[in-house]
């Protein structure tokens, strides 16, 4: 909806239009902060868990490698956990200064604080800079791989809002940096990157192209009429088809990783207890796509959605078999 200038249109209250009625910012938080924590998308936090499940992955099978869980570990959780909220706030704020355009022609996404003119564009960079700063001073409690890679993870970070003007696969891109954490908690465990590490990272990756192409397919309408690319648009009416290969292939990767990691080295239990970790994982998303309609909006964002509980089925069968 427009006003008589064609200016989008907002809610009174400044709520986002996709948010989840009754969240925490919409009923709690202090009105000044309202706009600042939409734009770090605190008020919908399934994206911080999306971020923060695969390093989850990488500090609980590293701790397979015969090493074990170290009381060091659970600060890597606990610190991990809020750097992926401040450092996907800050990377959503970048995605809506660069994108604040192209979101106020998207009925989705008008609302967001930046096209609906709740902050400027100034206040959006300042607002980011302080996230990424408090993000690296976490950082630095890590080892010196540890660090290298949270620097390079920006890279990606900063490519990733430009890929749909100039690729049909945008969804890697997010998936290059959305677990980026899953090298980044190994590293700063076991201070290296074995291969159970990159199979791990791109069985993440895989997951990501499933999960975020189901998401994308809320705005294919609206992309199409403003020429942005996306893998929803690109799969078209195949688009069930290319989400279970990246089913299949993501639930291969990690068998991958797994085996690579633990092997017959430690033994058959504690792999077996993994492997039921994450075959459960993928029982969880062939389960989503039972009720998935592709051109039913709602319908995308709660098998979306659904990815938080499915990313978080193999952490404790990973975290146990490390015990055993």
């Amino acid at each position: 909806m427009s006003d008589a200038q064609g200016k989008p249109e907002q809610p009174a209250s400044g709520m986002v239009f996709d948010a989840p009625p009754g969240n925490w910012v919409d009923r709690w938080a202090p009105l000044a902060t309202r706009p600042y924590l939409r734009l770090s998308r605190a008020d919908r936090p399934i994206g911080t868990w999306l971020l923060y499940i695969p390093c989850l992955w990488g500090i609980a099978l590293a701790a397979n490698d015969g090493s074990g869980l170290r009381p060091w570990d659970l600060w890597l959780a606990l610190s991990c956990g809020i750097g992926a909220l401040l450092m996907r706030g800050a990377g959503c704020t970048w995605n809506d200064i660069t994108d604040r355009d192209i979101d106020a022609q998207v009925a989705r996404t008008r609302s967001r604080p930046l096209p609906s003119g709740q902050v400027s564009t100034r206040q959006a960079l300042v607002w980011m800079v302080a996230q990424a700063v408090i993000s690296a001073l976490i950082l630095l409690s890590y080892n010196g791989i540890a660090i290298a890679l949270g620097v390079a993870a920006l890279l990606p970070v900063v490519i990733y809002p430009f890929a749909k003007r100039f690729t049909w696969w945008p969804q890697v891109f997010l998936g290059i940096a959305f677990n980026w954490g899953a090298l980044l908690a190994w590293a700063a465990h076991a201070g290296h990157l074995p291969w159970g590490a990159i199979l791990l990272y791109l069985g993440g990756i895989s997951w990501t192209l499933y999960y975020d192409t189901i998401y994308a397919h809320q705005d294919k309408e609206d992309d199409a009429l403003i020429g942005v690319k996306s893998t929803a648009r690109l799969f078209g009416d195949q688009s069930r088809r290319w989400l279970l290969g990246f089913q299949a292939l993501t639930l291969l990767l990690f068998t991958a990783a797994v085996a690579l990691t633990i092997g017959p080295a430690r033994g058959l239990w504690p792999m077996g207890l993994a492997l039921v970790g994450i075959w459960a994982f993928g029982l969880h998303m062939v389960w989503q796509m039972r009720g998935l309609d592709l051109d039913d909006p709602a319908a995308c964002l709660r098998a979306f959605r659904a990815n938080r509980d499915a990313g978080l089925i193999p952490v404790p069968f990973l975290a146990i078999a490390a015990l055993l």
